[in-house]
């Protein structure tokens, strides 16, 4: 049985790490890359750790096991992870339903992901349901972006309630930015 929950501890911090280095692009093929999705950013323990505080990331565990995860990153994160900084600098340029995102009470979800065994059974929603009860009485918005390609990440979170509100390109990627509005 799946329980929706927030990091708490060492172990629980240790074990996203895991699960998110499984499914690194250099970590799988990319005929799964393109079916299965996969995370960009590799954390490491300290910073991870940092940005379970205030607010803890939301977590899946099938017993003691971390089996998903959604990441809280808070706009103070912006500076910290290199290739994080022209998302934040493009979400403080932009607007969003009349909002002037950089006056606006937001987060990032940093990062989702979901083992593979436990993929397409209501993992990914229930981490968002959870994260939208824990955080959305201290947010008005949660943004995240998504590298365009990776097309099952681009459904999934639509069909969540996510909208595109911008699309950029990196010399590496195009990214599109997705806003849910919670009020």
């Amino acid at each position: 049985m799946v329980n929706f929950t927030t990091a708490k501890g060492k172990n629980d911090i240790q074990q996203i790490l895991d699960l998110q280095y499984i499914n690194l692009p250099v970590n799988i093929t990319n005929s799964e890359a393109k079916e299965q999705g996969f995370v960009t950013v590799h954390h490491d323990f300290e910073l991870l750790s940092a940005m379970n505080e205030p607010y803890p990331h939301i977590i899946a565990k099938d017993g003691d096991q971390v089996i998903g995860y959604t990441l809280v990153m808070l706009q103070t994160f912006g500076d910290k992870i290199e290739v994080l900084k022209p998302m934040f600098e493009k979400i403080n340029s932009l607007s969003y339903n009349g909002d002037d995102l950089k006056k606006t009470p937001y987060f990032v979800m940093g990062q989702v992901c979901v083992d593979k065994a436990y993929r397409g059974q209501g993992v990914f929603s229930g981490l968002y349901q959870k994260m939208k009860t824990e955080m959305s009485p201290h947010f008005k918005y949660i943004i995240t972006e998504i590298a365009t390609r990776n097309t099952r990440s681009m459904r999934a979170h639509e069909k969540i309630g996510f909208e595109t509100i911008h699309i950029f390109d990196t010399p590496e990627e195009e990214w599109a930015i997705v806003a849910w509005d919670w009020k």
